[in-house]
């Protein structure tokens, strides 16, 4: 796209939206998955309304310009990053919470709405939004529906598509379109909804999202168990949900992610532990009971230590350091591949095995944590990027792992979705006849294919 190209874009829209500087476009220029290429953007669009984001897509497709939709870059496949001559289509400053009805527990908001803003937002008023990815100080709820994002309450409460009842989206032609409905019930037509949710900004881009709400819950009780063993820890996650509980939050630490958030803050862990455990139960007078069954079916299953939290604040506190884990990741001064593989819970120990045999074949440190009560683990490959055997060690370990993963019977990205990341892997996961209807439908509603072109499909 030429210079004269940006002006053309900028007489279409108010003044203040098209930004052109180099500095600000290096600096919007790719998400959190450092792994992956990014190209050199042409413009950056900051929208403030579903009508910028229509005057954008309809010039977009009139001249054949690849736009690439962002949140807030928090993702980690690479599909927020820039194509040589795209548009950046920001979203970010949409950031208004629309409509919190109490009556019909729901909510509309922007795209741009950070998850934990919305989360506060709603408690304040008696309700809860449940999905809670990781990043959810920093992501945004078009983000996470991009991706469908899940996080720590997913074990009990689902992902984000469980909410999202309804959703307005531009087409790639600038058409704007609403899905889905306000009602709790509703099966007129395609499920569109579920089409647009997890799409990445290929289908359509996002502008407004109506999702359902909870009543508020129970102050959560949170224990947590240290194993010297991972595969006992794994065991522990199938054996206490085969007995029927639903822990609100089930997550998987092993000893390499736990030193590392020990970096940042003093927990105070027992030394020697292979894996940690941390369960939370929400179900109020019921949850003394839900964490000592939880203590005695650990405590079977060869766990060292088991300690129940006695405060709220111990328990945020514990929530914390597992929300800390990518950071700390980062603070380890190497080059990070994150996988983001999801197995049947009864495959768990054989992921995790397995996990141990591939770092060890290839030579990697191989960390991991994880979302166990779901089977959503994310063990990252940490390597030297700057030695080139080294590096190409780890990307045969980081392909191993998803391979596993499938060969288990899961799948190659539970949340952090597709994007550039995994792209050549979806033709493993998917079937000829998948496939085939997956570009049928990105033909379809994007027949120039300018909405985030080379992400997704292969």
């Amino acid at each position: 796209m030429s210079i004269t190209d940006v002006r053309g874009l900028r007489e279409l829209l108010p003044e203040g939206r098209v930004f052109d500087d180099p500095d600000v476009l290096a600096a919007h220029s790719r998400d959190r998955a450092t792994f992956c290429p990014a190209g050199t953007p042409a413009a950056l669009v900051r929208a403030r309304d579903t009508g910028d984001v229509a005057a954008v897509l309809r010039w977009a497709h009139a001249h054949r310009v690849p736009v690439v939709p962002q949140g807030a870059r928090s993702g980690l496949s690479g599909a927020a990053n820039a194509l040589d001559g795209c548009v950046l289509l920001s979203l970010e400053k949409m950031d208004a919470i629309l409509d919190i009805d109490v009556d019909e527990q729901l909510a509309v908001v922007q795209p741009g709405v950070v998850n934990g803003v919305l989360a506060a937002a709603v408690a304040e008023k008696g309700l809860f939004y449940p999905p809670d990815p990781g990043s959810r100080s920093i992501s945004t709820i078009g983000g996470n529906v991009s991706t469908n994002a899940g996080g720590m309450c997913c074990v009990k409460y689902g992902v984000t598509g469980d909410f999202v009842r309804g959703l307005e989206v531009v087409l790639a032609d600038g058409r704007v379109m609403r899905t889905g409905r306000r009602t709790a019930k509703g099966v007129a037509g395609y499920d569109l909804t579920r089409l647009m949710v997890g799409a990445e900004g290929t289908l359509g881009v996002v502008t407004e999202v109506t999702v359902a709400l909870r009543p508020a819950s129970a102050q959560p009780l949170t224990a947590v168990a240290f194993f010297p063993r991972v595969a006992d820890s794994a065991r522990t996650v199938s054996g206490y949900l085969a007995e029927g509980h639903r822990p609100s939050v089930l997550e998987f630490m092993d000893a390499s992610s736990v030193a590392a958030v020990q970096q940042i803050v003093d927990l105070g862990f027992p030394d020697g532990m292979a894996a940690m455990l941390l369960v939370q139960s929400d179900r109020g007078d019921e949850a003394p009971a839900d964490l000592a069954a939880f203590e005695k079916v650990a405590h079977a299953r060869g766990a060292a230590e088991v300690v129940v939290s006695d405060s709220a604040a111990e328990g945020e506190m514990l929530m914390q350091a597992r929300r800390l884990v990518g950071d700390a990741h980062e603070k380890l001064g190497k080059a990070l591949l994150i996988d983001d593989v999801c197995v049947p819970r009864r495959h768990l120990v054989d992921l995790v095995d397995g996990m141990e045999r591939i770092a060890e074949e290839n030579r990697v440190q191989v960390l991991c944590s994880g979302h166990a009560g779901d089977g959503n683990m994310h063990p990252v490959v940490a390597f030297d990027d700057s030695d080139a055997e080294e590096t190409e060690r780890a990307q045969r370990a980081f392909d191993a792992i998803m391979q596993l993963g499938l060969d288990l019977g899961g799948t190659i990205t539970g949340e952090h979705g597709v994007g550039q990341l995994k792209r050549a892997w979806l033709g493993r996961e998917l079937d000829e006849a998948g496939l085939w209807a997956s570009r049928a439908i990105k033909d379809a509603l994007d027949p120039h294919h300018i909405l985030n072109p080379t992400r997704v499909l292969p």
